[in-house]
Formats: structure tokens, sequence, C-alpha cells
């Protein structure tokens, strides 16, 4: 009996280990994923030691220490590979994924709500598209415990102090140039009066974009997260705010249009004074010339002929209007 009991816990046995090495011991990486093997809970680590500081101006120098993590091995696409009992492995997808803004796993929201520089709460929705960074794989398995939560609370901090203090680089580009003397014409004096922050963002969503990849740079070293790209779609204040909002660019667009029709009416008015003045001057040139010629003519004779010459002249012109006159009356000198 003892003996039949040592040989059945000897085939059990066999029987695990043969499930448990064999036969689960084999794993696959497809080509969307890396593989990271630990063992007793330890990541396997290559021997250049550290990764590298991150380059980030944002970042204190004790940050920058902070986020420097182990280089690990890491395990490439293919297969079938094999493991011991003690290890496990942590597959990652690289690929390229897509979150919205609103995403939270704390709580349920449809956008994310944020203040502007005129304290009005505005909702903000959109994307950010994001992979895995294969170089700093360590970061992102074992740096923190959510990641990707880390990473949208980030980016969302940082775009609501954006939105905070956001100004149109235009307009205040424009501000400066007043102040300095130089003029603005009457266009951009209406887009500077407007002012609203909401408008503001609306109209520089690509800048803003462009400030949130600008700041999300250091992520890849702080979570093994890189950013992809930041794609801010809309901005929606509450149904009031918009009313006003709608109100205040109407009137703006109907100010703009008016200026538009006036400039028009100015400069079709300059144009028509012009165009008279050409008129007149081409007229006045008309009536000159003739006088001219004429003037020229009685010079001519007069240095080839004298001042009998000239007498002749005026005589001989006479003859075609004393045969048109009606009348002729004749007087004597002194008389």
């Amino acid at each position: 009996m003892f003996v039949g009991s040592v040989v059945a816990f000897v085939a059990g046995l066999t029987l695990y280990a043969v499930i448990r090495v064999l036969i689960t011991g084999f794993y696959v990486v497809t080509p969307d994923q890396r593989a990271v093997i630990t063992s007793f809970g330890r990541a396997e680590r290559l021997s250049e030691g550290m990764t590298p500081k991150v380059d980030e101006p944002f970042l204190s120098a004790e940050e920058q220490e902070r986020y420097r993590y182990p280089r690990v091995r890491v395990v490439h696409p293919g297969g079938p590979y094999f493991k011991w009992p003690w290890q496990k492995v942590h597959k990652v997808s690289i690929s390229t994924q897509a979150l919205d803004l609103s995403w939270d796993p704390t709580k349920r929201q449809e956008t994310v709500e944020a203040v502007t520089k005129d304290n009005l709460t505005t909702g903000v929705n959109g994307q950010i598209r994001f992979r895995v960074s294969e170089g700093n794989l360590y970061a992102y398995l074992f740096g923190v415990a959510s990641p990707l939560e880390h990473v949208m609370g980030f980016f969302i901090s940082v775009l609501r102090e954006r939105i905070a203090n956001f100004v149109d680089p235009r307009g205040q580009g424009l501000m400066v140039s007043a102040t300095e003397g130089e003029k603005t014409n009457d266009e951009t004096a209406v887009e500077l009066s407007e002012g609203v922050s909401i408008n503001d963002l609306r109209k520089n969503l690509p800048v803003l974009n462009a400030f949130m990849e600008e700041q999300c740079r250091s992520t890849p070293g702080r979570y093994g997260l890189e950013l992809d790209a930041a794609l801010i779609t809309t901005i929606d204040p509450p149904p009031e705010v918009d009313r006003a909002l709608s109100a205040i660019n109407s009137t703006r667009n109907q100010v703009a249009a008016d200026i538009s029709t006036a400039r028009a009416d100015s400069e079709q008015q300059i144009t028509m004074s012009k165009r008279a003045v050409e008129i007149a001057a081409n007229n006045a040139q008309a009536e000159v010339a003739p006088l001219r010629e004429l003037a020229n003519t009685l010079t001519a004779i007069k240095e080839e002929g004298g001042s009998d010459a000239i007498r002749t002249y005026i005589r001989n012109m006479r003859v075609p209007l004393l045969e048109r006159a009606r009348r002729v009356v004749m007087t004597t000198h002194g008389s």
C-alpha cells in the first residue's frame, strides 16, 4: 500500500511537471507585441545599465535622476519561446492606440471641464494617439501601477493649465506692435477688440495641439508611453455662454462687414476722384497744346521775318474771320 502511494505521488508529480513545464512553458510573441521575462518577480536586465536621462527642460535635475529606469531584455516577435515555471511573461502591445480625453477609470464623464482665463467653464473633447515605448518597457510595466492613467492625468492637468492661461499668439503680437507705435488696420482692431478666450481657443486649436505634444515629450521617460498626436477637436462652452458668444460673433461679423463695405466705398470714391483729376488734367493739356503750338509758330516767324512778318501773319489770320463776320467796326487810333 505504501509503495503504491509513493508511485502514485511520483506519477502525479511527474504529470504536473510535464503539464506545468512542457505544455505551459512555451509562449509566442505576435508581431505587434514585445515581451519582458521576470524571474521570481525581477526583470531580466541588460548589462548596459540604466536608461539615459530624460532630455526635457521642464524637469528638474532631481526629477531627471528619478526617472532613470533599468534597461531590460526585450523579447521580439517570434517563437515558440520557452520559460521556466518560476518565470513570468509580460506581453505588451506596441501598436498605436487612440483614447478619448474623457476617459477616466475612476469616474464616468462625457467631456473634460476646463476654466478659461475669462473664468468661463468650457468642455474639451478630443483624442490622443499613443503607443508603448519599446526603449523603456520597465517604466511601463513596473514604474507605476497604471501608466495610462498617469499619462492621462498628466495630459489633462497640462491642458487645463494651458487653457487657463491661453492668449491668441497673433493678437498678442499685434498688441505688442500697437504699444510700440506700429499702425494697425481696422480689421485688426476689430479682432483685437474681441478678446474672448473661447474664440481664441477655437481659432488656435493647431497651436494648442502642438503645445500639448511638446509638453508630453517627457512621457516616454516618465511612464514608458510615447504620445503620437494630440487631437483636441472641440471646445464646447455651456449653452448660455455659447449663445452669448454667438451674439458676440454675429456683432463682430456685422462690424467687420460694415467696415469692409465702408472701405470699399472709400476706395471707390478715391479711384473716381483720381480718374476725375486725370480727365481734368488731360482736358487742360488738350486746351493748352494749341496755344503752345501757336506760341512756337509765332516765335519761329518772328525769328525769321521780324515784326513785319508777325503783322502780316496776323492780318492773314484775320481774313477768314472777317469773311464770317456779319458786322465789322472800324475804329481810328485815339477815338
